[in-house]
């Protein structure tokens, strides 16, 4: 049974959650669920932060958040807002305890409420009061309407100030998702709504590669980068015309197309002259080196970028056809084949991201990993082009029963081909060195067998 190192949670269950937390801190600190709710929200909604922080200086915390002792009633009944003298039966204060007319706590709270989710930062009118209302006040005050807003502001305000936290990237959906592992090495996850997702970047799933090369190929593919450097290295200016110009043959003197005809040498840009001399040879072997080098760096990025690409794209054909199975066929194992065509894909393609940023100098990981992607593929595209065949069979009525152990037998294969990249990635391929030394060995072994059977042959025919 697989565990699961999260939980899903709709709005019931995170304001469950949000509720207990508070009564905690309120029943532990033996203060108001108002000022509870302050301290959390002070927190980033951690309990343990806010108990970390009242037991280590308990008077700092309640001047800092306005919880003075508490005050006499005023000399007079007199509002600071709307400067009438009210009864004071209709005067209303926070924890601080600085009074104000209960037609102007609501029209402030009524203001604040409607400017945003910053209501939750509401502070006492008082000049220099540091206190908040409190979750009592409002309940008081603020109108159905209003006091639902607040509650909603309060509510995202647990998910979205959390660590723990985070809202489903799905598109309609309003589930969070909550982690229970500090360190899991598996962000993966999928929400009750079926859309998955990385939960520590917020990009798609990419186990087992990790979120620092996924945002660097992410960013990599939206930037310019590479392009600039082919140019920079490739090309220079004419001269005359400032015309991008691209030499990837031939000798040194450059002739510019028309309407320019500009002629010049491609080492120093000086004008091109009989008997022409250049200075600038010892530089040429230095740039020729690193013009080669960008060049062999394009070549593999696009190399690795078009078979992202690919698997992205066989991904998506796969996803449309798992979509369309659960609606018409329904069968278990071609709904298990297609469901491993779509995780597969996804492995597959997020490898080659990873491959990408492996040293050159690695070449035994290079290779193996090459290795590892070629048996993956070769077995997915023998199993996607069967499942979506037989699918198309089933539906037609036209299925011949004995497929059946054929489907599962070559959705195995896949599987085991692409567990084995995954396990491969995650021990960031320490399989290579080990599989180069036993390639040598079981070499080397044949070898001596290879002499000895020769040696062998060798005595026989002289003894006959």
């Amino acid at each position: 049974m697989n565990w699961k190192n999260y939980t899903i949670l709709n709005e019931k269950g995170i304001r469950h959650l949000q509720n207990n937390d508070i009564s905690k801190v309120s029943t532990h600190l033996s203060v108001s669920k108002g000022v509870a709710c302050t301290l959390l929200l002070r927190n980033n909604w951690s309990t343990n932060s806010v108990f970390d922080e009242w037991f280590s200086d308990e008077e700092k915390v309640r001047e800092s958040v306005g919880l003075l002792p508490e005050q006499p009633p005023p000399d007079n009944n007199l509002c600071k807002i709307c400067f009438e003298r009210i009864e004071v039966e209709n005067m209303l204060s926070g924890p601080c305890g600085h009074p104000f007319c209960t037609n102007c706590w609501k029209s402030y709270v009524a203001v604040s409420i409607n400017d945003g989710p910053g209501c939750l930062g509401l502070r006492c009118p008082e000049l220099e009061c540091k206190t908040n209302p409190g979750l009592e006040l409002i309940d008081s005050l603020a109108s159905d309407y209003d006091k639902d807003r607040y509650y909603r502001y309060l509510l995202r305000s647990y998910v979205e100030g959390s660590r723990k936290r985070k809202w489903c990237q799905g598109p309609g959906c309003d589930l969070a998702v909550q982690f229970h592992s500090k360190d899991p090495g598996n962000y993966d996850v999928v929400c009750d709504c079926s859309y998955g997702f990385c939960w520590n970047c917020l990009e798609e799933r990419h186990h087992p590669v990790g979120c620092r090369i996924v945002n660097k190929w992410m960013k990599l593919q939206t930037s310019d980068t590479e392009n600039n450097k082919w140019i920079r290295a490739s090309t220079k200016q004419c001269p005359k015309c400032r015309k991008k110009i691209e030499k990837n043959e031939g000798c040194d003197h450059m002739t510019c197309p028309r309407p320019c005809g500009y002629e010049f040498c491609w080492l120093c840009l000086s004008p091109w002259k009989f008997l022409h001399f250049c200075d600038k040879y010892s530089e040429r072997r230095d740039k020729e080196r690193r013009l080669e080098s960008t060049r062999e760096n394009l070549k593999r990025y696009a190399r690795h970028y078009e078979r992202w690409t690919w698997n992205h794209k066989s991904r998506e054909t796969a996803l449309d056809t798992l979509r369309r199975a659960k609606k018409k066929c329904r069968l278990p194992f071609v709904i298990d084949a297609l469901e491993t065509i779509v995780e597969s894909r996804k492995v597959l393609k997020w490898s080659f991201a990873y491959g990408y940023y492996l040293p050159i100098t690695e070449k035994k990981k290079i290779a193996y990993l090459r290795n590892l992607q070629e048996d993956a593929e070769v077995a997915l595209e023998k199993l996607q082009r069967f499942a979506e065949v037989e699918m198309v069979k089933y539906i037609c009525a036209d299925f011949r029963s004995d497929n059946k152990e054929k489907l599962v037998d070559t959705t195995d294969e896949a599987r085991s081909y692409v567990e084995k990249l995954v396990r491969a990635v995650e021990n960031d391929l320490s399989e290579a060195e080990k599989r180069s030394f036993s390639e040598v060995v079981v070499k080397t072994t044949s070898c001596m067998f290879m002499v000895l059977g020769t040696c062998c042959i060798l005595r026989m025919l002289d003894v006959f």
